[in-house]
């Protein structure tokens, strides 16, 4: 037997006379008034709150839960299902949890005021049952039925309100989506300030992209700001042995991004620049571009930020372009073996990137400055003056800025 048709069932057996019915009817306003009024006095959430056509709501509600209960426990005709008036209690009284919910109440103080209902009504209530002459054993009685009803009426009410704001945080869950996805797309500004008002979320000044492995992002969440985004889906490119997750966090620009960088530290994220947060779509194209040349590197403990790279994604924009500029420079090499041709184009890289500066270069490559001297007079004598003209430097320098993948060069002379 569940709980509400133990309490039907106990308001069944009650025998309560039509004259103290009648007088405990009689009472229900003032019990109603009085309830109201302890509450707001005793629960803080309520204090203040319970005024004007809300307290007139709320009394009102109290009178025809009480009402309900007074015909629960008095004897219908013997068709008369018993528990009929008790589910449309429980049916308000869950209408009533869900209302508190979406006002901003709290499960605690709901139950609080069901504490200080519960109290004020048995002391009225039994007054009026032991002053019309019953005996104790129906007064027992009449107290065990009140405190069922009364839980069960709280229970409805909690179920109520938690099913409010699980719904409420379904739906606010598919707003901040729908926004996130609308930011990431690029929509217009008025679309995303429409969403923005509508999942309830404060814009920023900007939005920074982050991507890493789902595994680290519960510790990440932890300490980024409150209001941080989340996407739902993979970012595409993202080369990670395991499912990876996007985050737009808030306000990292400036002195703070080092901040975010340290907090991602160790987490094998990539972030993109910080963007105004309308413009968060070029920062969430930038990281994916990024991984998509594959010059951003996942795998790395530390957080690669694209901010730090920017030669070296502006230099792989176009992969085919700069194969082919890297050949054309280096044209004069061609003849050479292999090795040698590697050795000088190495030296040239490191002259250009040091401005000439032999001994610097000679730290740089693990030789002996005169073996620098040397490569450079060979250099020379291929490349003629063109090694004087600014254009061919400047392509030499672009060309050279970054040496292919694999290639770590030879400290040989």
């Amino acid at each position: 037997m569940s709980e509400s048709e133990a309490t039907a069932h106990l308001g069944g057996r009650l025998e309560l006379d039509a004259a103290v019915a009648a007088r405990l009817r009689s009472r229900l306003p003032m019990v109603a008034a009085h309830t109201v009024s302890t509450i707001t006095a005793e629960v803080p959430a309520y204090s203040g709150t319970l005024t004007g056509q809300m307290r007139e709501k709320i009394e009102n509600a109290v009178r025809i839960a009480l009402g309900t209960f007074l015909q629960l426990i008095e004897r219908a005709g013997a068709a008369t299902d018993p528990s009929t008036p008790l589910t449309r209690a429980l049916e308000a009284a869950y209408a009533l949890g869900a209302g508190e919910a979406r006002v901003g109440r709290s499960m605690d103080a709901l139950l609080a005021a069901y504490r200080v209902g519960a109290r004020v009504a048995w002391r009225e209530v039994s007054t009026t049952t032991v002053r019309s002459g019953l005996s104790a054993e129906t007064v027992a009685e009449f107290a065990e039925l009140m405190f069922a009803y009364i839980d069960e009426l709280s229970a409805a009410s909690v179920a109520g309100h938690s099913d409010e704001l699980a719904n409420v945080g379904r739906a606010r869950r598919r707003d901040l989506d729908r926004l996130t996805h609308q930011l990431l797309a690029g929509e217009p500004e008025e679309v995303l300030r429409r969403s923005a008002e509508r999942a309830e979320w404060p814009p920023p000044q900007t939005l920074t992209v982050v991507v890493l492995p789902r595994s680290s992002l519960r510790g990440v969440l932890a300490v980024l700001p409150a209001h941080t985004l989340e996407s739902g889906e993979e970012p595409p490119g993202a080369q990670w042995a395991e499912e990876g997750a996007l985050l737009l966090v808030p306000d990292m620009h400036g002195g703070r991004r080092r901040q975010l960088a340290t907090a991602l530290h160790g987490q094998h994220a990539v972030l993109g620049p910080a963007r105004p947060w309308v413009a968060v779509a070029r920062s969430y194209e930038r990281v994916l571009k990024a991984l998509a040349l594959g010059v951003a590197s996942p795998a790395d403990a530390a957080a690669w930020d694209t901010e730090q790279h920017l030669a070296r994604l502006v230099l792989h924009t176009d992969p085919e372009a700069l194969a082919d500029l890297r050949a054309q420079v280096l044209a004069p090499l061609a003849t050479l073996p292999a090795a040698t041709a590697a050795r000088l184009a190495e030296t040239m890289r490191s002259w250009l990137l040091h401005q000439g500066r032999r001994d610097d270069v000679a730290a740089d490559l693990f030789v002996h400055p005169q073996t620098v001297r040397y490569r450079m007079g060979r250099l020379r004598e291929l490349y003629g003056d063109r090694l004087n003209e600014p254009g061919t430097v400047l392509d030499l320098t672009v060309a050279l800025a970054f040496p292919p993948a694999g290639d770590t060069g030879s400290a040989d002379s």
